[in-house]
């Protein structure tokens, strides 16, 4: 039947051309964002899941700049202390020099005092970001000598928790200003054995040769200084091998965070990244559809002046 008031043909061919409007909307949509799932209304659980996981990988992005925060300081740790390890050999050197008969130990001791002043220094100055690891004082509020260093994060059940890598710098503080602790450097030492003795008769850091003499008691002394030297570096090679092991794990975690990094973006990609080749094709497809929907809905539109020639 042909009517003039309903023409079902045209009706039918602009719900197919508006059908093909909105899909040429959304796909143009896609080529320009490289998106095929923008917003939350373009599917829900995948827009949710991407969104939590561009999350982390922001959060990972700060992790990676906490890591290069955390491998300076403990490169800065590391240089002081083993630089530190070796002005004390050059002190059991200038010992070892003295045990000599007969030498002018007053110069000598000229020479270990300028050494001394040097290792404070260089402890006092071993700082980055207010962290200094090997000049402390343990009786400040607050104070604790394991150090953490934020690592990651990880994910579970919904809930996020940093992880970090902890330095333990009780075995490499080389000053302690607590009159109840003491460093490697300014820690009594038995005058017989040279290991730490909190009833030592001297430190590494005020050592004095210079009243010593030639008698059997002084040079006993010297031999005990020469002794403290040489356990101080013993020391000191141990926090060093600490912070070794501190700055491998970093430089691991560092490269494992990236790694990381890359597989959520990937991740994501393949949750909300649109395929350019399957859009472009889809493009040039709906644009052919939507001109023969333009010329279906005219040919629908113009069937209806046929009926004029039934009255003429």
């Amino acid at each position: 039947m042909s009517s003039i008031n309903t023409n079902v043909a045209a009706m039918t061919a602009l719900r197919s051309l508006t059908a093909t409007n909105n899909a040429l909307t959304e796909t143009q949509a896609r080529i320009s964002t490289g998106l095929r799932v923008s917003t939350a209304a373009d599917n829900a659980a995948y827009w949710s899941i991407a969104t939590t996981m561009r999350s982390d990988v922001s959060s990972l992005s700060t992790v990676q700049d906490a890591l290069g925060l955390g491998a300076a300081v403990v490169d800065v740790a590391y240089t002081a202390i083993d630089e530190a390890k070796n002005i004390v050999s050059q002190i059991k050197d200038k010992l070892v020099a003295a045990a000599q008969p007969g030498l002018d130990r007053e110069k000598i001791q000229t020479e270990i005092g300028e050494l001394q002043a040097q290792l404070k220094g260089m402890a006092d100055s071993a700082t980055l970001q207010g962290q200094n690891w090997l000049s402390v004082d343990s009786s400040a509020a607050g104070y604790n000598a394991s150090k953490n260093i934020v690592a990651s994060i990880s994910r579970a059940g919904g809930s996020v928790s940093v992880q970090n890598i902890t330095v333990d710098t009780s075995s490499m503080v080389l000053f302690d200003s607590n009159a109840a602790a003491s460093g490697i450097l300014d820690s009594t030492r038995n005058a017989t054995t040279g290991a730490v003795d909190a009833a030592g008769t001297f430190t590494i850091a005020t050592l004095d040769i210079s009243a010593l003499t030639d008698s059997t008691a002084d040079l006993a002394i010297l031999d005990g200084y020469i002794k403290g030297a040489d356990a101080a570096i013993t020391e000191m090679a141990a926090g060093a091998t600490t912070l070794g092991a501190a700055s491998a794990r970093i430089d691991i975690q560092k490269s494992f965070v990236s790694s990381l990094m890359d597989a959520m973006e990937s991740g994501i990609s393949q949750l909300v990244d649109a395929d350019m080749n399957e859009e472009s094709t889809r493009l040039q497809a709906l644009q052919v559809k939507q001109q023969l929907g333009i010329q279906a809905l005219s040919i629908a539109n113009s069937s209806s002046q046929s009926i004029l020639s039934l009255f003429r």
